[in-house]
């Protein structure tokens, strides 16, 4: 999200299912790196099982992170490697980064939660109001499809 009226912004972290329904939904000030809202994504979510993979793109190539998630939520990372990373310290062998394609499901719940004028500029002061529209948009989006 970009600025608001009243700082720098915050960010809007989103967990889909495989149709692009919403799961999850954490709002947070725009300077925590988003690898580190993925457990705090995970605890916040609408419903009581966790996903068994998590898609996610490079900016969720972490070992610590494949390693928070598995051993506390019991679900399994799945990121493209970022450039940089060393050959002997590869993880994956390619075959579960075909599920990488759908990615764009959970892009297409960001486009249905922008349909709502309330939450493209957040004019809410305080976060909890914020997280509030935001989880209203959500039970909407969850009854338009059932």
């Amino acid at each position: 999200m970009g600025k608001t009226k009243r700082g720098k912004g915050s960010k809007l972290m989103a967990i889909a299912d495989s149709h692009g329904l919403p799961l999850a939904i954490c709002a947070e000030s725009a300077s925590p790196a988003e690898v580190k809202l993925v457990a705090q994504t995970l605890e916040k979510r609408f419903v009581a099982d966790v996903p068994e993979k998590l898609i996610g793109d490079k900016a969720y190539d972490s070992d610590r992170l494949d390693a928070e998630v598995l051993e506390g939520f019991g679900a399994e990372v799945i990121a493209p490697h970022r450039r940089g990373r060393r050959e002997d310290n590869k993880t994956q062998d390619g075959r579960p980064l075909r599920r990488f394609k759908r990615r764009w499901k959970v892009e297409r719940l960001f486009a249905w939660l922008y349909n709502f004028r309330r939450l493209v500029v957040r004019y809410e002061y305080h976060i909890e109001n914020y997280v509030g529209l935001v989880q209203l948009a959500c039970v909407v989006i969850l009854l338009r499809h059932l």
